[in-house]
């Protein structure tokens, strides 16, 4: 009977927890894309929906061309997040919906994003904070394996047995 050292347990159960949890990253990757892609929909929306209230909102945060940004900003939330939900042009998408949080921020939430070394809960707190998250990690990290995105880079991803068969 073959004993194993203590030591090569201890590698043995840490590779198998690194890849139970890498394994993970793309249902991981899908989950926030489904409930978050959801959110901005539904925020976007009604935003669109209720555009003179909207407008006068950025306009009492005196932010410029109220009745423009406020399409801009239905729209990005609207369609961006119907994107993030598909996983299609994600990491594309997720620089207008970052921008549009950073506003977001710097205008409805300006006390929140003040506080962000002085009372993090503050800033953690703020409406946009999680929507802000979301789009990081997807730019970051990319859709996952359970997305178009995914899907469109295997179909698209240049054949290098044909390019090697042509140079022979």
């Amino acid at each position: 009977m073959k004993t194993h050292s203590i030591s090569e347990l201890t590698q043995n159960a840490y590779k198998l927890l690194i890849q139970v949890a890498s394994s993970l990253q793309s249902v991981f990757l899908l989950v926030i894309r489904l409930y978050w892609g959801w959110q901005f929909t539904t925020t976007g929306y009604g935003k669109l929906t209720n555009i003179a209230k909207i407008t006068d909102f950025f306009q009492s945060l005196g932010i410029p061309f109220p009745v423009l940004n406020a399409y801009l900003a239905g729209m990005t939330e609207c369609f961006g997040g119907v994107l993030l939900l598909l996983g299609l042009a994600s990491r594309v998408v997720c620089l207008p919906l970052m921008f549009t949080m950073f506003i977001a921020y710097a205008t409805a939430e300006r006390d929140a994003l003040h506080s962000l070394f002085t009372d993090p809960d503050k800033f953690t707190g703020a409406t946009p904070f999680l929507f802000l998250l979301t789009a990081i990690i997807v730019f970051i990290f990319g859709p996952g394996s359970f997305s178009i995105d995914r899907l469109l880079s295997r179909l698209f991803k240049p054949d290098n047995d044909q390019g090697s068969e042509s140079a022979k």
